[in-house]
């Protein structure tokens, strides 16, 4: 059997910063899955990790002296999968369209391999997420594949709710447990997927694409817009556009967030708004790890990248294009700055401070914790790397 490794490319992970502070590159969501399960569905395979060496103890590394190594940016499919388990050894799978490396066969920890392996084209367009906004960027077109992966040959769950109005029901797929109640699913443009124990509530309009993950809530008289995905254990409410939240998040009330992503425990407060365009049409830039500079996107519509455990106090107001880094505590009147690095405690009126890295810590572990989930030593160890490295802004 294979052994299959997922690598963070080192010239893609800086520049998926703040969400690669505390996963490997494929642990982001983009659709319905994550770029990890994509590959472990399409392979019937677990791979290990080949990342950040202070992310390795969550994330193990498991190597023998016959691996394939992974792209962790690519967006796995069926045809991808099938090249890539015909790799020979010392052979590396590269798309014809723009020489991107998806995977290689070595004995060893070799990231860019085109000069000293074998070259197979791989003639298909490929997907990869390299930029922030490509998450939500590719989100659309992914829910529809994942759907397609998820549902073929299966049957949905009926839509058994009277007050419910379903348009084009066969884009609609129901998991086990997953609750709908008066309210109004249009998949006429794409496909709705509701995970297993999911709930909508009352007075809730949905228009496909749109994914929510296991034990997902849509609280009452949400209005959920196309290209949307809720990761699992999530609640959200109010207007949300083409924005992906990946597990564990709450934006519970009213209040809107577009063109947004939203990693892991991060909550918004009540009335929490941001821009995704700018009054003057041009493209919004944003702030960039890699370069330390605002990056232009090239985009008309962007909105908020809000790192794993960070939280926004009610009425917060976030600036088209913002960045707000992990582990920070956001609050207070006034558009906020559109990068706030992490472990940040305060806001645009009253400035900001360092978040002591003790009462950081027992705030993620409460969060964690009333959910029934585990914060140990690992993710504590992790929050402390992260904090140590952002220390003075000198994040990297």
């Amino acid at each position: 059997m294979n052994n299959y490794i997922l690598y963070d490319d080192a010239a893609v992970r800086p520049h998926l910063l703040p969400f690669t502070f505390t996963r490997p590159v494929s642990e982001i969501r983009c659709g319905i899955l994550t770029l990890t399960e994509k590959w472990a569905h399409f392979l019937h395979a677990k791979p290990s990790f080949l990342t950040e060496p202070y992310l390795q103890h969550k994330f193990p590394f498991v190597a023998t002296n016959d691996n394939i190594f992974l792209n962790g940016a690519v967006c796995a499919t069926a045809s991808i999968a099938t090249a890539v388990g015909q790799l020979k050894a010392g052979e590396a799978l590269i798309a014809l369209e723009n020489d991107q490396v998806i995977a290689y066969r070595s004995p060893f920890e070799v990231v860019k391999p085109v000069s000293e392996l074998k070259t197979v084209l791989f003639p298909e367009p490929i997907v990869t997420i390299q930029r922030l906004w490509d998450i939500y960027g590719e989100n659309g077109a992914q829910i529809k594949a994942d759907f397609t992966t998820l549902t073929q040959g299966r049957v949905s769950q009926p839509v058994a709710d009277p007050f419910t109005h379903v348009y084009a029901p066969e884009n609609v797929f129901l998991e086990e447990g997953a609750r709908v109640r008066a309210s109004i699913l249009n998949a006429e443009n794409g496909p709705i997927y509701i995970g297993k124990n999911a709930t909508v509530n009352e007075g809730s309009v949905i228009m496909g694409p749109f994914a929510l993950g296991e034990d997902s809530t849509v609280n009452w008289g949400a209005k959920m817009r196309m290209n949307t995905s809720i990761g699992p254990h999530c609640k959200i409410g109010g207007e949300v556009s083409n924005s992906v939240l990946f597990g564990f998040s709450n934006k519970g009330h009213d209040g809107f967030l577009g063109n947004s992503v939203l990693g892991e425990w991060c909550n918004l407060g009540a009335n929490c708004n941001n821009s995704n365009l700018k009054n003057d049409y041009t493209n919004v830039k944003l702030y960039s790890y890699a370069t330390e500079t605002l990056e232009d996107t090239n985009r008309l519509f962007c909105g908020l990248f809000m790192g794993d455990f960070t939280k926004a106090g009610i009425s917060t107001l976030f600036n088209t294009g913002t960045v707000v880094g992990v582990n920070t505590n956001v609050f207070g009147a006034g558009f906020q700055p559109k990068h706030i690095p992490s472990f940040s405690w305060g806001g645009a009126a009253e400035g900001f401070t360092e978040y002591r890295i003790e009462k950081a810590l027992q705030v993620a572990y409460e969060t964690v914790s009333r959910r029934g989930e585990a914060f140990g030593e690992i993710e504590e160890e992790i929050l402390k790397h992260v904090f140590e490295i952002s220390r003075g802004n000198n994040q990297k």
